[in-house]
């Protein structure tokens, strides 16, 4: 377990959650990279960072349903593909170097997605190869249970490449999907760790859940009015992909 949480780590998160919450994501990946830094044992990581990702999406899922721009048959479907996947990808035993390598790698990859182009304005038919999209949405599940991500940061420049819908259609369905991937993930672990390792990993890091639902607030109502959002979108591509790069050289 981790002991009493450093300032600078709450704050860590606090900023994290205001910036991947500006752009629509949960920050899950990015969370549990802190905790890797920080030392807290990497089978408690994926829990702890998957409760942060629940409470950042939660408020903005239930904007977005508010709103009526959730596409609800589509947002589902792929929800639906994933879920089961985010619940085994929990339950997968899997060692520590293994677990690193993964979440560096996804990192990096993630800095790399959120460097895609998106046009707010797109309109027209979708792509021919939207109709494989259902097919990655398991593997994005898949993985978003077994290192603590919500998998939307993934999905939602393929839904833009492919224009899938509009911008507002795809945050909101990017959000939905982290959501259910997140508790069906959380889940898994849960199954796989016991409910007590939970409630003492969460238990000592409830500064950090209470630092990035401030943090996921001030990003969805206030931060895309401060800075423009592809320089927030830079901003975070950039200190993600150099904590990656860091898991990655530690191996």
């Amino acid at each position: 377990m981790i002991g009493a949480v450093p300032i600078g780590l709450a704050l860590a998160f606090l900023i994290v959650a205001l910036l991947y919450a500006s752009v629509g994501f949960g920050g899950g990946s990015t969370y549990a990279a802190l905790l890797a830094i920080s030392g807290l044992d990497y089978r408690l990581l994926p829990m702890v960072a998957l409760a942060c990702n629940i409470v950042v999406v939660a408020g903005s899922s239930l904007r977005f349903a508010r709103a009526k721009v959730t596409p609800w048959p589509g947002a589902l479907a792929l929800t639906a593909l994933a879920a089961p996947a985010a619940l085994l990808g929990g339950l997968t035993p899997i060692g520590q170097p293994t677990f690193m390598l993964l979440l560096g790698a996804s990192l990096v990859l993630t800095g790399a997605t959120m460097l895609v182009p998106v046009n707010e304005t797109a309109k027209g038919e979708p792509a021919r190869f939207a109709r494989a999209i259902p097919f990655v949405a398991a593997p994005l599940g898949y993985l978003a249970g077994l290192v603590g991500i919500g998998g939307g940061i993934f999905l939602a420049p393929l839904l833009h490449l492919t224009r899938w819908r509009d911008a507002r259609a795809i945050a909101a369905t990017a959000s939905l999907f982290i959501l259910v991937n997140s508790l069906f993930g959380l889940t898994g672990q849960l199954l796989k760790h016991g409910s007590g390792a939970f409630g003492g990993a969460v238990a000592a890091a409830l500064p950090l859940i209470l630092a990035v639902a401030i943090g996921g607030q001030i990003g969805s109502l206030m931060a895309v009015k401060v800075l423009p959002k592809r320089w927030i979108r830079w901003l975070t591509a950039a200190l993600v992909a150099i904590v990656g790069a860091r898991l990655l050289l530690w191996q």
